[in-house]
């Protein structure tokens, strides 16, 4: 589950818009979520929230992203406490945060309409464990309006996220990450 949200904060970093080269972009209101649902899941084990933050610094391609574990909502409240207590131990590692760049920022333009192709790199912490990623992301710029979108997968184990063997064949090894948002220039 931590890792789920690891990867909504790595694919917060990935939706780094950049509306021009002397502004930072940033949105409070990131659409972040993670499905860890396995084969033999009796139910769906998935969360969402919208209250991923992103900042984006258009000159340099700085990204910084955060999500607070708890801000998680599951289907079933016992779900979500088992993931907040057991899993991602949220009292004790409250956010997933990620620090990075755009690895290709002369490939984006932030002031022409379109859609670009580019990747994210940098340190993604879940679960107090940081480990380099390198995501996708696409940023698509359209009447001067800038939203960023990643999906990717987190292994739980590379964050020290344990399932108790009760409910191991119940919960995926790996976590699909959606992260993405509309931003906004920063005032």
């Amino acid at each position: 589950m931590i890792q789920y949200f690891k990867l909504a904060a790595f694919a917060l970093l990935m939706s780094l818009p950049l509306a021009s080269q002397a502004q930072r972009l940033f949105t409070r209101n990131a659409n972040v979520s993670f499905d860890a649902t396995s084969n033999a899941s009796l139910e769906e084990v998935d969360a969402k929230t919208n209250t991923g933050t992103l900042v984006i610094d258009a000159a340099t391609g700085n990204v910084e992203a955060a999500v607070l574990m708890k801000s998680f909502q599951f289907k079933k409240a016992l779900m979500q406490e088992h993931f907040n207590e057991n899993y991602v131990e949220s009292t004790k590692f409250p956010k997933a945060t990620f620090k990075g760049s755009i690895a290709d920022l002369s490939k984006v333009s932030f002031t022409k309409d379109g859609t670009y192709k580019t990747n994210v790199t940098g340190s993604l912490t879940i679960h107090g464990v940081a480990k380099p990623v390198t995501a996708p992301a696409t940023i698509t710029v359209k009447d001067g309006k800038v939203t960023g979108q990643t999906d990717f997968i987190a292994v739980l184990k590379d964050y020290e996220i344990s399932i108790p063997s009760l409910v191991a064949d119940k919960v995926a090894k790996q976590a699909k990450v959606s992260f993405g948002g509309a931003l906004e220039v920063m005032k």
